[in-house]
């Protein structure tokens, strides 16, 4: 596929574009060659990471608490929206992989293990820093996490509409929009560039804008963009299929035997459906009919699907709508999974396929592992608060925040998923130990009626919040009240 500017055809150019993308992919699943490269949303809070994957796709921070990213999301990018993103540039570049497949991933503080886990699931990153920042905390943090599992990145330096009188461009590639901006706007994006390429220095890291960067393999590419009005969006999207497919098309080869890998990212209610599972599948494939273990509130759940389901292009996965069935799904690929028993799966855990030869019961101890290795970081002596939240990701999170210096509040129990009867009765036990621990922090999750109901009866304060910091607040404020 040309990604170039279409004919004076238009519309019948676009039906071809969709037609010849999907003929490519099921000839490579047929061929079973090249899965779609995966790419990581990373940066510091507040970089616009989630904007920008907006721009390119279409709205996915909707809901978000704070407009704010506190869980991992996947978003796929059709071939016709990097056509229509990439044609201003002209370029005769052609996309030789199947469409890319976004993860967004959280840029709180103490969400270390959900952007580790993130990134373990991608081929290359979008290191995104903010432009009137530079670079932050977390931008440090992720730049030694893409050096550590030895990431491709590129650098999206965003925000560019913040520099003082700066002249909006909608979509135009960075070097259309920077002609049109005054000399006062030139000057002060080239300080704060030099500055920010001077920061990456100090951390060992060579940088360059990507059109002057003439040593691709030793510096990494800067783009300039704007979240909101797109400039220097063209630009991005078409280095990230140049990178794609200069370096990756070897890595994107699968195999019949290569390692399944499989995350859970979401556990929700379809109308029609129940209970079912979003997931990103990153290797391997899945089966209609085929056995699956996963990871459960009360141990390992064995089932058996009874549907796979996709969302189509530039859908996020856990956005409502029209979906596709499939018999088999091959990496990589967004997927709703539907079986029963997946009321209790905790999100942020590994799914396995049991295979016809394989040890079941070895399988149920390796899904388990996470869980497992959450529960050690419990207070030992079992005094402390109670903390639920929706997923395993954010537990962690809740877990390393209340540990540290700053906080240092213990915890003596643990819960993911709504607050219910059985999780008061536990944060209950501290009435008659440490009363101030008799409390339930619960993060993005609902509490049932019953519960409240027991937790007045019982006085055991649960304070609810959908942002870590602010049930924090609440606690420290009704000890100090």
């Amino acid at each position: 596929m040309d990604l170039k500017k279409p004919s004076a055809r238009g519309g019948d150019d676009k039906q071809q574009i969709v037609g010849d993308e999907h003929s490519r992919r099921n000839k490579l699943s047929e061929e079973d060659k090249v899965r779609s490269p995966i790419c990581c949303m990373m940066g510091h809070i507040d970089t616009g990471k989630t904007k920008l994957l907006d721009y390119i796709t279409g709205n996915v921070q909707e809901g978000e608490a704070g407009g704010t990213t506190q869980k991992m999301g996947a978003t796929y990018l059709s071939a016709r929206n990097i056509l229509e993103k990439t044609m201003e540039l002209k370029s005769d570049t052609k996309l030789k992989v199947p469409r890319p497949l976004f993860i967004d991933t959280p840029g709180y503080e103490f969400y270390t293990n959900l952007r580790s886990r993130g990134l373990g699931l991608c081929d290359f990153a979008i290191l995104v820093v903010d432009i009137m920042h530079g670079l932050e905390p977390q931008t440090i943090e992720c730049l030694n996490l893409l050096r550590m599992k030895n990431t491709e990145f590129i650098i999206a330096l965003n925000k560019v509409d913040r520099l003082y009188g700066w002249r909006i461009c909608e979509n135009a590639p960075i070097l259309e929009a920077m002609k049109q901006q005054t000399k006062d706007v030139i000057n002060e994006f080239n300080m704060r560039l030099n500055e920010i390429i001077n920061q990456f220095k100090e951390q060992g890291l060579n940088s360059e804008l990507y059109y002057k960067n003439k040593e691709m393999g030793e510096t990494f590419s800067i783009v300039p963009t704007c979240a909101i009005s797109g400039e220097g969006i063209p630009d991005l999207l078409l280095l990230l299929v140049q990178l794609t497919q200069k370096t990756m098309v070897e890595k994107l080869i699968t195999y019949v035997d290569k390692v399944q890998q499989c995350t859970v990212l979401e556990v929700k209610v379809m109308e029609g459906y129940g209970t079912t599972i979003d997931v990103v599948l990153v290797n391997g494939e899945l089966h209609e009919g085929g056995q699956i273990v996963v990871c459960g509130l009360q141990g390992p759940i064995v089932t058996t699907i009874r549907a796979l389901l996709t969302p189509h292009p530039i859908k996020e996965l856990h956005v409502n709508g029209n979906h596709v069935h499939h018999e088999v799904i091959k990496a990589a690929e967004c997927i709703n999974i539907i079986a029963k028993d997946l009321e209790h799966v905790i999100v942020g855990t590994a799914l396995h396929v049991v295979g016809p030869d394989d040890d079941i019961e070895a399988i149920k101890e390796l899904v388990m592992e996470d869980v497992n290795s959450v529960l050690s970081r419990i207070d030992k002596s079992g005094e402390g608060v109670y903390i639920q939240a929706s997923t395993l990701g954010s537990l962690e999170a809740l877990l390393e925040f209340l540990k540290s210096p700053a906080v240092k509040l213990p915890v003596g129990g643990i819960g993911i998923g709504p607050v219910q009867k059985k999780d008061v009765m536990k944060a209950g036990v501290m009435l008659e130990r440490k009363k101030e621990f008799a409390t339930i922090l619960a993060l993005d999750v609902e509490v049932t009626t019953e519960a409240r109901e027991l937790a007045d009866e019982m006085e055991v304060k649960i304070f609810c919040s959908d942002i870590m910091y602010h049930l924090f607040d609440q606690y420290q404020a009704y000890i100090c009240g």
